[in-house]
């Protein structure tokens, strides 16, 4: 699992920095990829990196605001044009189905897949399976903004095969029934439980990412416990007025969110264009005041998730 930010702008498009759009990549755990928010300009983005829009199969609108839609146009149309032709879902809040099917329709563009289009009403679980959960909250933004919790279900343990060695089981397909938990009889007439052979299970990763958004509880309440918190830090500490009178954040609003909730680490992005050099990194340093795992990110920077074990 890895997470690549395409857009760390805010509000227009500078030389450094695109606007929002960040990729979770699933590749790995089931060959997908989900993008979270879709600014203009995301399709220029993706053509430098190893990203396939084809694998893009999940895309999540935390809110209705131009830096935030409007490559879905050009993203989906694209994806026809090069070998998509699975479905698509679109998450988001109420109007983002009138937005891409007016755009679509107006410029006649004929799409080779289904999209399919869950319009948040209400707050919850908005997606699950077997192995993923997508919960979602509702911001504090002006307009409708909504925070992602997606949620990894846990990984069972390895089968110790050292331990099955040492009480003398014989190797063989006897491994794969003790390894879904059955007892099984050996032929020496001993009967064994498969959960006596099998280790620790490992815990899922947990990554919420957050929309546009001023301090709310529901940010702390998304990001509780999480491997990877994304989060907004539009102004500096200096900026905390003009922050909550356009309903954002400070990168000082973004650290405590990360140390409210026990987050592990904090990715600091939507960063305003007026901070350039050394205020983007002052915007880092503050953050790390007060929570030290805080990096500013950077168009195009890919990190790794690691599993917990």
């Amino acid at each position: 699992m890895k997470i690549q930010f395409l857009g760390t702008g805010s509000g227009v498009p500078s030389t450094n920095r695109n606007l929002s759009c960040v990729a979770l990549k699933l590749l790995d755990e089931r060959n997908e990829i989900w993008l979270f928010d879709c600014g203009e300009g995301t399709q220029q983005r993706i053509l430098r990196t190893s990203l396939k829009p084809r694998k893009v199969n999940k895309i999540f609108i935390t809110h209705l605001h131009g830096d935030h839609i409007f490559g879905l146009p050009g993203f989906l149309s694209s994806r026809a044009f090069q070998g998509g032709d699975t479905p698509l879902t679109i998450y988001g809040p109420k109007g983002i189905k009138n937005f891409v099917l007016t755009s679509l329709r107006v410029s006649q563009s004929h799409l080779r897949y289904p999209i399919f289009f869950h319009e948040i009403e209400e707050e919850g679980l908005i997606f699950e399976d077997k192995q993923i959960k997508v919960h979602c909250a509702k911001l504090a933004h002006g307009i409708p903004s909504y925070g992602f919790r997606i949620e990894e279900a846990d990984y069972p343990g390895e089968l110790l095969v050292d331990k099955l060695k040492a009480d003398r089981v014989p190797a063989g397909p006897i491994y794969g029934k003790l390894k879904n938990g059955e007892s099984v009889t050996l032929e020496d007439g001993r009967t064994i439980n498969g959960n006596e052979y099998i280790g620790q299970s490992v815990k899922g990763r947990i990554i919420t990412i957050l929309g546009d958004t001023k301090r709310t509880p529901n940010s702390t309440k998304l990001a509780m416990d999480a491997d990877v918190l994304v989060h907004e830090s539009t102004f500096s500490k200096e900026n905390q007025q003009i922050a909550r009178e356009y309903f954002h954040s400070t990168c000082m609003d973004a650290a405590k969110v990360a140390k409210e909730s026990n987050s592990k680490q904090l990715y600091l992005t939507h960063i305003s264009s007026r901070y350039v050099g050394k205020d983007q990194l002052q915007l880092q340093k503050d953050a790390q005041s007060i929570f030290p795992n805080a990096t500013l990110v950077n168009d195009y920077d890919e990190f790794d998730i690691p599993l917990n074990k």
